[in-house]
């Protein structure tokens, strides 16, 4: 198990490509909005109202995931990976949920930018069948490049280089 992702940095000054000793790759989608440049370099890119701008979205950061890959930059792919994962998983809550709200009620200030429910009861569902094929569209992207076997050779690499 490698470092906890660290919350506490200051993202806004770090050049995470200059200083890859401070990244970690931490679980699912974290850090997904704060480590740059990447961040400025991906969210640009991400998209999910529909299917047809989820497709092109998902390819293009697939795109960038693999231009990452030949650059042996694995924090740009880890993030490409990460955005594809939100993609997937943001369009689902969206395709559960056609609000985006999943909680009712305001999250606690001492929970915010956690995930969870913090005592909040869930709300129905209200499906939206046009996000659920957004997210099946990012789903397909994001396995392809948390399976690809350059990216897990890099993660490994990574990982014994810095995780210690």
């Amino acid at each position: 198990m490698g470092k906890a992702f660290n919350y506490n940095q200051d993202f806004s000054k770090t050049d995470f490509r200059k200083h890859p000793e401070l990244y970690r790759v931490g679980k699912g989608e974290q850090g997904v909005l704060l480590v740059e440049p990447y961040k400025s370099e991906i969210l640009p890119h991400w998209r999910f109202k529909t299917p047809e701008i989820a497709k092109e979205s998902s390819e293009k950061i697939f795109e960038l995931f693999m231009d990452y890959l030949e650059q042996e930059d694995f924090i740009g792919a880890d993030m490409a990976r990460k955005y594809l994962q939100m993609g997937y998983t943001r369009a689902r809550r969206y395709a559960n949920h056609k609000s985006g709200k999943k909680y009712d009620g305001p999250v606690p200030d001492d929970k915010k930018g956690q995930s969870g429910a913090h005592g909040r009861e869930q709300l129905p569902q209200d499906p939206d069948p046009v996000k659920a094929k957004s997210a099946e569209i990012f789903k397909e992207k994001w396995q392809l490049a948390k399976h690809n076997k350059t990216y897990q050779q890099l993660m490994e690499k990574f990982k014994a280089k810095y995780s210690k």
